[in-house]
């Protein structure tokens, strides 16, 4: 298999953004590390394609996209509302699915940038996100959306996650459901989202059963088999908060499997608002996030960076918005 940036990096013991320079004979790189890398990139037989665009001080007009899965629906609305904003500013997007691997994202970014990208955008997790921070060079544009990572200084576009979960459950709390259940997504955004979950549930003095509480990947087959867990159950929720859209989905087709019918016997609230909460039957009440903004403001943000690279980190937090459906209804109080 032919070695990547990834490989020299890690066989040298240094930073991918330190084999960087090497390679573009930039940056403050003592004579000893050099030679490290070099040989290193002797004996892995490691040939660059071409050479950085900070070197040939060229321009792309190409912006990369990482994306943990272009079959989440999520994300593929997200690919396609940033392709379109940059296109009208005269750009084009190159995008990869990372399925949240380290080594896989890393690979990528070591890729699009012998392809001379002009800047990156970062949708997908890190599970060391000190592995990205050390492959990207200060002065690089980089935004990070829909995610927030406070070890990171860079430009972020994100929606409150945390307030968009308290609005989830504020919204069950209002049709009298006081036995909810929560399936969570393992991320950053859906650890957000629980947090605000749980905290709506304080002020409104429902108790948060631990149990009725499932944190899966984000993917149907993993929603259904941690709600059927909870359906298994000698007593159930009433009502059920799924952290995304796609996770809802599972979710539902678990209450099918278990014969209780939404609305009717059980309350469903997604989050995203994605083609997927508009076809399901019921309708998926969600909480939507502004893709289209969110899009517009992370290409503007590199556009800005692109002209002026000391330009001050900025993070642009969007609110989340109920959308109301049909797979959720007021719980008849019990006499």
């Amino acid at each position: 298999m032919k070695s990547t940036i990834y490989d020299v990096a890690k066989s040298a013991g240094v930073s991918i953004a330190t084999v960087s320079k090497v390679i573009n004979q930039t940056g403050n790189i003592s004579e000893k590390t050099r030679e490290r890398v070099l040989h290193t990139m002797k004996e892995l037989q490691y040939q660059p394609s071409v050479v950085a665009s900070a070197l040939t001080g060229k321009k792309t007009s190409t912006f990369g996209l990482l994306i943990p899965d272009l079959a989440n629906p999520f994300f593929a609305e997200v690919a396609r509302n940033l392709e379109d904003q940059a296109q009208a500013s005269g750009y084009s997007i190159v995008m990869c699915s990372t399925d949240n691997k380290d080594r896989k994202g890393l690979e990528y970014i070591s890729l699009m940038q012998r392809k001379q990208i002009d800047g990156l955008i970062v949708a997908c997790q890190f599970s060391d996100w000190s592995l990205f921070r050390d492959s990207i060079a200060d002065d690089f544009p980089v935004v990070l959306f829909s995610k927030d990572i406070p070890s990171l200084s860079m430009h972020t576009v994100t929606v409150d996650d945390c307030k968009g979960g308290y609005q989830a459950i504020q919204h069950l709390a209002s049709l009298n459901h006081i036995r909810i259940g929560i399936v969570t997504e393992d991320s950053p955004s859906g650890d957000y989202r629980l947090q605000g979950a749980k905290q709506a549930m304080s002020d409104a003095g429902i108790p948060v059963i631990n149990d009725w509480i499932v944190r899966v990947n984000s993917s149907i087959q993993e929603a259904f088999e941690g709600t059927s867990r909870i359906f298994a159950m000698k007593e159930r929720p009433t009502a059920l908060f799924a952290c995304n859209d796609l996770l809802a989905i599972g979710a539902l087709q678990a209450a099918q499997q278990s014969a209780l019918r939404v609305p009717e016997d059980l309350s469903i609230i997604g989050f995203d608002d994605t083609i997927l909460s508009k076809i399901v039957i019921p309708r998926l009440t969600t909480i939507s996030q502004p893709i289209q903004e969110m899009a517009r403001e992370t290409i503007q943000l590199l556009l800005r960076q692109s002209e002026k690279p000391d330009v001050p980190k900025q993070k642009i937090v969007f609110h989340p918005q109920l959308v109301l459906g049909l797979s959720s209804r007021l719980l008849e109080q019990q006499s």
